[in-house]
C-alpha cells in the first residue's frame, strides 16, 4: 500500500481534510500539533521513507544546508569529514536539498567571524557547524536561532543551548581512554603532550575535554607522573624538529607521547630518525597516521568516523527542514575504534 498511498489515503486514515494533510506534507504551518502527529503517524504506518514520498513533500524550491568547516588539505581530518557531505548529497537529492561548504581558517577567530557572515548572507535552511571558537560560535548560534535556522554541531560539543543535534565521540572519555592506551595500565614517571599552536589569543582549544579526561585518568592511576607539554607549529616541520630536539635535550627520559588531535603524523619523521620513544598514541585514521601505525612508530590510534558524524548531522537537519522531525537524541555520541598495527589492514 505504501507505494500507492496518496494524500486522499492519508486524509481518510487520519480523518483530516486533504488541505490539512497537504499543509503538513508541505510544511506550510497552520496545523495543530495533534493533526501533525496524526499525519506523521499514518505516514510511518504506511512504511514511507523520505526517498519514496519526497514527491508529496516537495514544494518546488531548492533548500540549502551549509557546512561551516575549517579549510583543509588533501589527507586531512576535515577532508575525511567532508566525505560525509558527498554521501549526504546523494541521499538528499530527491528532497531538493543541496549542501554548500564555507571554510574558515581554524587559527583565526576573524576568519571564523567572516565565514559566519557569509553563511548568514546565503539565507540557508540549516547549518552544520564544526566549532573551533567557543565565543564566536555562541554569537553565531544566537543569530541562527533568531532567524529560526536550525543548526547541528559536529566533532566538538560546546556547552550551550539551542543546537538541534550534536554528533561526535565523547571527548572526555576519549581522553581517558587515550591515557589508558598510553600507559597500558602501568605506572609512568613522565609523559609528553604535543599540542598545536593555534590562534594568538588562545580562543581556539578543541581538545580541552580530551586533555581533561587524560589528566583525570593519570591523576587516578599515575598520580606521580609528570605531564609535560610542547607546542609545535603545524606549518613548519623544521621548527617542529628543533622544538623536539630542545625538549629531549632537557627531558631525555620521556618515553611516552600523546597528541589529542589528528596530526600525530607531524612528529613521526622526527621519531623515526630518533627512535627513543616507547609508546605514541594519537587520534584519527588519516592515511599518514595509519601508515605510521603499521610501521610501529605510532602505538595506537583512536578513530571516530568523522564522515558518519557529518552525514548524520546533515540527515538530521534535512528531517527537520522537510518533515519537521525532531531527532530522538540531542547529543549523539558515536563509537570509538581503537586501532593497533594488527587490525588496520582493511580499515
Amino acid at each position: 500500500m505504501a507505494e500507492k498511498a496518496t494524500i486522499n489515503d492519508i486524509a481518510r486514515l487520519t480523518g483530516l481534510s486533504k488541505g490539512t494533510v497537504d499543509r503538513v506534507l508541505h510544511n506550510r504551518g497552520e496545523v495543530s500539533k495533534k493533526s501533525y502527529d496524526k499525519v506523521m503517524d499514518v505516514i510511518r504506518e504506511l512504511g514511507y521513507e523520505p526517498n519514496l514520498y519526497a514527491s508529496l513533500l516537495a514544494r518546488g524550491e531548492q533548500r540549502t544546508i551549509v557546512l561551516l568547516f575549517p579549510a583543509h588539505e588533501k589527507g586531512s581530518y576535515w577532508e575525511l569529514a567532508s566525505a560525509g557531505e558527498v554521501k549526504a548529497q546523494s541521499a538528499l537529492k530527491p528532497l531538493s536539498i543541496v549542501t554548500r561548504q564555507i571554510n574558515y581558517n581554524q587559527y583565526s577567530a576573524d576568519s571564523f567571524r567572516e565565514a559566519c557572515s557569509i553563511v548568514l548572507e546565503m539565507h540557508p535552511d540549516g547549518v552544520v557547524i564544526a566549532p573551533m571558537f567557543q565565543y564566536e560560535t555562541q554569537v553565531f548560534a544566537k543569530e541562527l536561532t533568531s532567524r529560526s535556522i536550525p543548526y547541528a554541531l559536529v566533532d566538538t560539543k560546546l556547552d550551550m543551548p539551542g543546537y538541534l543535534a550534536f554528533y561526535g565521540i565523547p571527548a572526555y572519555k576519549s581522553g581517558y581512554l587515550c591515557a589508558y592506551m598510553l600507559s597500558e595500565g602501568e605506572s609512568l614517571k613522565e609523559a609528553l603532550i604535543v599540542r598545536i599552536m593555534r590562534d594568538k589569543d588562545r580562543q581556539s582549544d578543541p581538545t580541552v575535554m580530551r586533555r581533561a579526561g587524560f589528566m583525570d585518568y593519570m591523576l587516578e592511576h599515575n598520580p606521580g607522573c609528570t605531564i609535560r607539554s610542547l607546542f609545535i607549529d603545524p606549518s613548519d616541520p623544521a621548527a617542529t624538529d628543533d622544538a623536539l630536539d630542545a625538549f629531549f635535550q632537557e627531558f631525555p627520559h620521556v618515553r611516552h607521547i600523546v597528541m589529542f588531535n589528528s596530526r600525530i603524523h607531524l612528529i613521526v619523521p622526527y621519531l623515526e630518525r630518533h627512535p627513543r620513544v616507547r609508546r605514541v598514541v594519537g587520534f584519527d585514521n588519516l592515511s599518514a597516521n595509519l601508515a605510521a601505525l603499521r610501521r610501529g612508530t605510532v602505538s595506537a590510534l583512536i578513530a571516530q568516523h568523522p564522515e558518519e558524524q557529518v552525514f548524520q548531522a546533515i540527515q538530521t537537519l534535512a528531517d527537520k527542514i522537510v518533515f519537521q522531525r525532531q531527532p530522538d537524541l540531542t547529543d549523539n555520541y558515536m563509537h570509538m575504534d581503537v586501532l593497533l598495527r594488527y587490525n588496520t589492514e582493511d580499515y
